[in-house]
């Protein structure tokens, strides 16, 4: 696996870990319909939140978030559409994102709540 493909696995793993430590119950991860991937399906309360999960090794090119696309976000949103009449939920739907870079040897992790709204 290239190390691009290895450092997005870890910071989805990160994006894991951090979502339980804030009270999520991780529901699915890398769910696909059709060409879309849902990162990660979490619940928190009576909220399902669809969490993109973003993660660059260096800032030098824009922050993780800039890289969540119109196209992409369309799929999300039809993707999670298709989840929640699946599985029949009554729950409010919120779409995140979690941002992950490298700054020095450390992995950073950034919360961004409702980020679809924020471009």
């Amino acid at each position: 696996m290239a190390d691009h493909n290895d450092l997005g696995k870890l910071g989805e793993e990160m994006a894991v870990e951090f979502l339980e430590k804030e009270g999520y119950e991780i529901i699915e991860t890398n769910w696909r319909f059709q060409k879309a991937e849902v990162d990660i399906i979490a619940k928190k309360e009576n909220t399902l939140a669809i969490i993109e999960v973003k993660t660059r090794s260096s800032l030098d090119f824009g922050l993780p978030q800039e890289f969540v696309k119109p196209k992409k976000i369309q799929l999300l949103v039809k993707a999670v559409n298709e989840y929640v009449i699946r599985n029949d939920l009554e729950v409010e739907v919120r779409f995140d994102i979690i941002a992950v870079h490298l700054e020095g040897k450390s992995l950073v992790i950034e919360h961004l709540v409702d980020a679809f709204y924020h471009f």
